[in-house]
């Protein structure tokens, strides 16, 4: 196979090669361009391919390098598997897949790389953002057939910019179908915890929380609510151990390794990349507390996830303020992969990017919020007592407004308003409507409650007067049914998480009922999209665009397809696994 032969001229942009001067340097100064080392620890296993990291992406890897043929083992940090994967709602955004086109879903290849390159624009190549068009529908059918998985389609989730051309307001998002966790054995023991467990007694897939937020409000919530119920009942019943979801997504992939017969080895770190002869062909690992060399034939696969848990990396490459305290990614992702990769040579792109959103600093782990921002009701505020985005919007795009704000008008932290009616009405993380929030919560300072939005802009340090003509102007916007200062409700996504009962716009309704709270929000995220530069074939691609030969990267330790943005729900787990089947079935070929 021509390891270093390039299919397309892929060259990195600028911004993809921050610190790649230095890391050529380190790579030449340590020999790791050249033979092997004389002190190479112990080897602890030989195989085709060694994938680095047990999440969606290198689970979806090892799976088709088992399949294809090919000895596979799975070097995990964790002494879990699923990563960030396990602890997501799991969407994944695939465009022309089997079980969209099976929902009647108006999609088309044309549509979905019109819709892609209106997102993304030129920043990701062409070659690439194709390749994962081209593949993703086949990775999805080799998933299902080569595992216990089976998905359904997410109907009503808008792409997060349906008006633009190829844009579906009817979304293409899909998320895994109810799988049993017997099947998984003694491994289910080892799936890593959801962000936010299930509530006790419900069987929830991501697509019901739209529903379960309104369920006091609205009949179809109501009957979601008891569907979800039932599922329950049905799955005691029947002695069923229900997982869906990331738990879901996560379970299925690894019992499909069990299946292929691919061993994961967990608590075993990466420490770098084992170069022979100028191409890398192993891992060096901590195993059992000793180093250990574990060998590649053909080449290794990196999906050990972002840096998100690295404070140095995002302090080096991010935004301030920014730290680890508000991300929601698996707690083991610190860059390994990555920082190994980039001392092989590996250019890097998007570092300064994530998979951003509002997050409440809740005590014990941020709260990444979605539908609370959205429900009519509510309106976020800077330090100024104004407001400054379209509370609805991806996002996404929220954290970037609130980064690119800040300097002139600080908005980190906002705050997100809302009065009793909305708390009257609405689920709010899993507080039921009308209970109060945790004492934890106001002890923290991550909420603030008053009789009048005076007292409250006191207690969060805002100017009274202008929180008060904030609220005031919000409100007559929201009685008129338009927002003519944000646009919030403008496009279709914005409706997703709202309330069909509030009319004239489902996300716009005054605040009027006292008490008023307050809730903080910072820039959090689902996991960091910086990472190693790739090719339409998931090789891993130094500063001048040639090959680092038998490198291979996916998921969030490589630099995203999706570029600076966010095409739909799903955006970060679709790829992942489309790139490590990628990745993968090159190096059968």
């Amino acid at each position: 196979m021509p390891e270093n032969a390039s299919s397309e001229p892929v060259r990195p942009s600028r911004r993809s090669v921050l610190g790649v001067s230095a890391a050529a340097s380190v790579a030449v100064a340590t020999g790791l361009s050249g033979a092997a080392h004389a002190a190479d620890p112990p080897v602890a296993g030989e195989f085709d391919v060694v994938v680095v990291g047990a999440g969606a992406a290198g689970m979806t890897a090892a799976m088709t390098a088992a399949a294809r043929g090919l000895s596979c083992v799975v070097v995990e940090k964790a002494s879990t598997y699923g990563g960030s994967a396990a602890r997501s709602g799991a969407g994944i955004w695939i465009p022309n897949n089997s079980v969209i086109r099976a929902a009647g879903v108006p999609d088309t290849p044309q549509k979905a790389a019109t819709y892609l390159a209106a997102v993304v624009g030129d920043e990701v190549p062409l070659a690439r953002r194709q390749a994962f068009l081209d593949h993703g529908p086949a990775m999805l059918d080799f998933v299902i057939a080569n595992s216990p998985l089976k998905f359904r389609y997410m109907g009503g989730y808008s792409d997060y910019y349906p008006e633009l051309p190829g844009g579906l307001p009817g979304g293409r998002s899909i998320e895994p179908d109810l799988l049993d966790g017997r099947i998984l054995g003694a491994e289910l023991d080892r799936l890593n915890a959801p962000y936010m467990p299930v509530p006790d007694g419900m069987v929830v897939f991501s697509a019901d929380y739209k529903w379960l937020t309104l369920s006091l409000v609205n009949s179809k919530g109501f009957a979601v609510a008891n569907e979800c119920l039932a599922r329950a009942t049905n799955a005691a019943l029947h002695g069923v151990k229900p997982l869906t979801m990331g738990q879901a997504l996560a379970g299925g992939l690894r019992a499909g390794l069990m299946r292929a017969n691919v061993p994961v080895w967990h608590n075993c770190p990466l420490t770098d990349l084992h170069i022979e002869n100028g191409a890398v062909r192993g891992v060096v690992v901590t195993r059992n507390g000793a180093p250990a060399l574990v060998k590649a034939r053909r080449g290794v696969i990196v999906g050990s996830g972002g840096f998100e848990h690295n404070a140095a990396m995002r302090a080096q490459y991010q935004q301030q303020p920014i730290g680890t305290a508000w991300t929601v990614g698996a707690k083991e992702n610190t860059g390994d992969g990555i920082r190994a990769g980039e001392r092989a040579g590996g250019a890097l792109g998007l570092m300064d990017d994530a998979w951003w959103g509002p997050a409440i600093p809740l005590p014990g782990e941020p709260y990444f919020c979605l539908a609370e921002r959205t429900l009519p009701g509510g309106l976020l505020i800077n330090q100024a007592g104004a407001r400054f985005v379209n509370e609805a919007a991806p996002y996404g795009d929220v954290v970037h407004v609130m980064y690119e704000k800040n300097a002139a008008a600080p908005d980190i932290p906002a705050w997100l308003i809302v009065d009793q009616n909305y708390r009257n009405r609405y689920l709010f993380k899993d507080i039921a409507p009308t209970f109060v929030f945790p004492d934890s919560w106001y002890q923290s300072g991550a909420v603030h409650k008053a009789w009048t939005l005076d007292q409250l802009a006191t207690r969060i340090g805002v100017p009274g007067a202008a929180l008060k003509s904030t609220v005031n102007r919000f409100n007559s916007l929201a009685r008129n049914g338009e927002d003519l200062d944000f646009h919030r409700g403008d496009s279709a996504y914005d409706h997703y998480y709202t309330d069909p009962g509030v009319t004239p716009n489902s996300c716009l309704a005054p605040l009027w009922l006292a008490p008023f709270y307050a809730l903080k929000i910072v820039p959090g995220d689902l996991g960091t999209k910086g990472g190693l530069v790739t090719d339409a074939r998931a090789r891993v691609l130094r500063a001048d665009g040639s090959v680092v030969p038998g490198l291979y990267a996916a998921g969030n330790a490589s630099s995203a397809v999706m570029g600076h943005s966010y095409a739909g729900a799903g955006s970060t787990i679709g790829p992942a696994m489309t790139f490590g089947y990628i990745a993968a079935n090159h190096l059968a070929g």
